[in-house]
């Protein structure tokens, strides 16, 4: 089965993402509740890249659909974490929120992608 097409700028922003995400984890303090905190959030935000690539591999249009549902939901997860660590005061509120709106805007891209092939499906 050929490629499906996805947007590389999107596939790029997911990568410098994770690289920013990872740079973030990197400043944390070494407190075990961050170490927890860290550990979820360079999981979830490595993740959302990393399903995109699956995706377009995948075999079939329903598993392409998949693994962007999947990256959308780690998107989420991202937010999630983010806030909690900006929240729980682990590092400064400009830290956080360049990161933070881009996670929100990778997963309003995701979301609309999703809507998108689920019309299709």
């Amino acid at each position: 089965m050929r490629a499906h097409n996805q947007n590389p700028d999107l596939k790029r922003r997911c990568f410098d993402f994770s690289l920013a995400a990872i740079n973030l984890m990197d400043s944390l303090p070494r407190k075990r509740s961050a170490l927890v905190i860290e550990n979820q959030l360079v999981r979830s935000a490595t993740s959302i890249g990393t399903n995109l690539v699956e995706a377009r591999s995948s075999s079939s249009r329903l598993e392409f659909k998949k693994f962007n549902e999947i990256a959308l939901k780690s998107a989420n997860e991202t937010i999630y974490w983010l806030e909690l660590l900006r929240e729980a005061k682990f590092v400064s509120p400009e830290k956080v929120s360049e990161l933070l709106n881009e996670a929100n805007q990778l997963a309003n891209m995701l979301g609309s992608g999703v809507l998108k092939l689920k019309k299709r499906f």
